[in-house]
């Protein structure tokens, strides 16, 4: 690109530019898309709708799709979870319904009850509580029959290379990899916290939904992190944007929606 020009190009990756906003004309734009790595807004956007329809995005649940790059997960690559087991499982939940088959791998302590109250479709699940020294083996293989698995990232010796070779098999192989906790080299990284839990405002009664906070980072479209408020779970135990806080009331509205608060046996305070 000569010096002077009114947009800059870097080949080799995605440059997305308007028009109308730089004063450049669209045979000049057409010249540039042209360029190997270069592609236009309306392009990338195409793409990401094409990869939704060749299947190449798995769904996940309307309230998180605004986090993720594509709205959704996108095969081959790998995403941590920090914070929350909740979130991990409800990232699995709108895929196995959909079709999808999981597996999560040394997480002993999850339960298919948690599993299928977020979502999941257990007839498309599968535990791997104790995988042992087998590790590597089983995770990789469940990477080449599924489509999504998750585990607890690799500790030790040889923990990263080991973590970075796994990743590499779920781009392969068209997987998606989720981790409970920092993987090296994850293309997207979600950190959830509790902002509150709500339905006994009166001092008393059942915790019917919990607020949280969910801050996604990772390259290219998240370079600066995106958050978004959600409850997790919400009143009916599915999560959902977070609109005006639940109460002890016999409804809520969120997002929008007049949504019945049953009285989930949580846990009973007062």
């Amino acid at each position: 690109m000569s010096e002077g020009s009114p947009v800059g190009v870097s080949q080799g990756s995605v440059t997305r530019f308007r028009p109308e906003r730089t004063g450049v004309s669209r045979g000049t734009v057409a010249r540039l898309a042209s360029l190997p790595g270069v592609s236009t807004a309306s392009a990338v956007a195409d793409a990401a709708v094409h990869a939704k329809a060749a299947g190449q995005v798995l769904p996940v649940a309307p309230a998180l799709a605004g986090l993720l790059p594509h709205e959704g997960l996108r095969r081959g690559s790998t995403v941590s979870v920090r914070g929350s087991t909740s979130l991990l499982l409800t990232l699995l939940a709108e895929a196995t319904a959909r079709g999808s088959w999981a597996a999560v791998v040394g997480l002993p302590r999850l339960g298919l009850v948690a599993a299928e109250e977020l979502g999941v479709e257990l007839s498309r699940f599968a535990l791997v509580p104790y995988p042992g020294a087998e590790f590597p083996a089983v995770t990789a293989a469940l990477l080449d029959g599924l489509d999504l698995v998750a585990a607890r990232p690799p500790q030790g010796k040889g923990g990263e290379t080991l973590a970075r070779r796994l990743s590499a098999r779920a781009r392969q192989r068209g997987a998606v990899l989720l981790s409970l906790g920092a993987w090296p080299g994850a293309e997207v990284e979600l950190r959830c916290r509790t902002v509150r839990w709500t339905g006994t405002d009166g001092g008393y009664g059942y915790l019917r939904a919990r607020e949280v906070v969910v801050e996604a980072t990772g390259r290219a479209a998240l370079a600066r992190p995106t958050r978004a408020t959600v409850l997790l779970p919400g009143p009916d135990g599915v999560a959902r944007v977070s609109g005006p806080a639940p109460s002890s009331a016999s409804s809520t509205t969120v997002a929008g929606v007049a949504v019945p608060a049953p009285a989930l046996p949580v846990r009973e305070v007062g």
